[in-house]
């Protein structure tokens, strides 16, 4: 399996080769030139994998999967790595990601199953962490192998960040420096990062918001000298391995919420930067039976616009809202360069045209003329909706009462988008982001009481921090990862 870039760089590369790299060389993101096709026969035994039981059911689809995609690891390896990752040990659970079903009076009884799918249980207590996890064990491996060392910069408006931090907390060979927007994270998430005291671990609160993060990430990962020089990668979505690692749960939903591999199922995913639902496109593609993919956004809405009008407009940072579901707050889903390269017929110098050119230019581009823009819905099975505090708020309350059950702002979006889009006789699963404990401000908002917190995480907003305040300055940054690759 070779692996091109959205923006037409004619090179090709293996997967552990863009494992290490980030970004293309000319600013694109990784896909693979083909999306491995999963027949009946081929998903009737997946189940059949999944469904052998713990130990091992989640960690062995995972290595079927992966398998599609890696073919520079040997399978021994690779197989290892994954029993080695999604353990019931890391994840507290045997089933890894558990669906729990909410009954939807408002649906009728025409609806087949309203589900949360639990992608929470890691280190973390956020969805990052499934990917993550392992992430960090294909970066330790490759790195031993090629005996080489590797310096991530990565960029987090809230659960990323923490998620590569404990992934790669201690790892050989392995150094982050993580940048976030300085006050616009929860308390208990900054609390999760900047408590960390690993020497490898560097943690960086930028003056301004998400975007400006990512676009230091990025002007770093396209500043192909000192990348080199300083052998930089990322652990953000753009990077392949991330994504590919969450293709897995899309089919570990699917298999606990049909009996029959002809049913076809809905996904719904709280969505700022497309990453996680990005996964889900990858899984449709190779052939698992998604009828829609459900974009739920919060009052950051360019991607529910898109899906509207066909107008991708990038906001500035003076119009990115500050939200009580904060890892939302996106103005710029890079991500999402991935899925209109599928959407555009795989058109690299168009795509460039649009995210390199009009987007740095004029802040938007807009598709809504383009007969391909109705793909996005009839052939690609995208819908989208957004949520504000008072929905979030409205939601929690309703499904705590309903089900007894307490769910985080971002699932809170997620659950109140979804309800939108229900069809009779077809599940739907929302993709749970994170555990209440995270946002429990608005939590008590609506409810009137704390979230239940895990006993590790007793008291961590009082544990000393250790974090560097900095502007919104590439040139600052770079400088301060060149000092401490120099001191390491």
């Amino acid at each position: 399996m070779l692996y091109l870039s959205t923006r037409g760089d004619p090179g090709r590369k293996h997967f552990c080769e863009i494992l290490l790299e980030g970004l293309a060389p000319d600013g694109g993101l990784y896909l693979p030139e083909r999306y491995p096709q999963v027949d009946s026969s081929t998903l009737a035994r997946w189940r059949q994998v999944f469904n052998q039981g713990a130990p091992g059911g989640y960690a062995a689809l995972a290595f079927e999967v992966l398998s599609l995609y890696i073919d520079d690891i040997p399978a021994a390896d690779l197989r290892a790595l994954c029993e080695k990752t999604y353990t019931e040990a890391v994840y507290g659970t045997p089933q890894i990601v558990p669906l729990k079903k909410l009954e939807d009076p408002s649906a009728g009884s025409g609806q087949a199953g309203f589900y949360l799918e639990a992608l929470s249980n890691g280190p973390t207590l956020a969805f990052k962490d499934m990917a993550m996890q392992l992430l960090g064990n294909l970066f330790e491996y490759e790195l031993a192998r090629r005996g080489e060392e590797l310096n991530i910069l990565g960029a987090t408006s809230g659960d990323t960040g923490s998620a590569a931090e404990y992934a790669m907390r201690g790892k050989r060979g392995v150094r982050v420096f993580m940048l976030s927007p300085h006050g616009r994270m929860s308390p208990f998430q900054q609390a999760q990062m900047f408590s960390l005291m690993d020497q490898n671990i560097h943690n960086i609160a930028i003056e301004g918001v998400f975007d400006d993060c990512q676009d230091i990430v990025k002007n770093v990962s396209n500043d192909l000298a000192f990348k080199r020089e300083h052998k930089i990668g990322t652990v953000n979505s753009i990077n392949w391995a991330r994504l590919l690692a969450q293709v897995v749960y899309y089919f570990a939903g699917y298999f606990q919420a049909t009996t029959h591999d002809t049913e076809r199922v809905s996904f719904t995913v709280p969505s700022g930067n497309f990453g996680n639902v990005c996964a889900g496109h990858v899984a449709r593609q190779m052939g698992l039976p998604i009828d829609r993919l459900v974009v739920a956004t919060n009052e950051n809405d360019v991607l529910d616009e898109f899906f509207r009008t066909g107008v991708y407009r990038v906001r500035i940072s003076a119009d990115t809202h500050e939200t009580s579901s904060p890892s939302m707050d996106i103005s710029k889903a890079s991500n999402f360069e991935r899925f209109v390269f599928d959407l555009l017929g795989r058109d690299g110098a168009r795509v460039k045209t649009l995210f390199g050119d009009a987007v740095a230019r004029d802040g938007r581009f807009d598709l809504s003329a383009d007969p391909a823009f109705a793909d996005a819905a009839t052939r690609y099975g995208f819908r989208s909706g957004k949520s504000t505090h008072e929905n979030r708020l409205e939601t929690i309350r309703d499904v705590f009462k309903r089900h007894g059950v307490m769910i985080d702002t971002h699932t809170a979006d997620g659950v109140k988008v979804a309800r939108e889009h229900l069809q009779a006789g077809v599940p739907m699963i929302v993709l749970e982001t994170a555990l209440p404990i995270k946002f429990a401000e608005t939590i008590v908002e609506a409810l009137g009481q704390q979230p239940h917190r895990p006993p590790q995480f007793e008291g961590i907003e009082d544990l000393p921090k250790r974090v560097r305040v900095m502007p919104a300055s590439t040139a600052a940054v770079q400088a301060f990862v060149a000092e401490h690759c120099v001191r390491a």
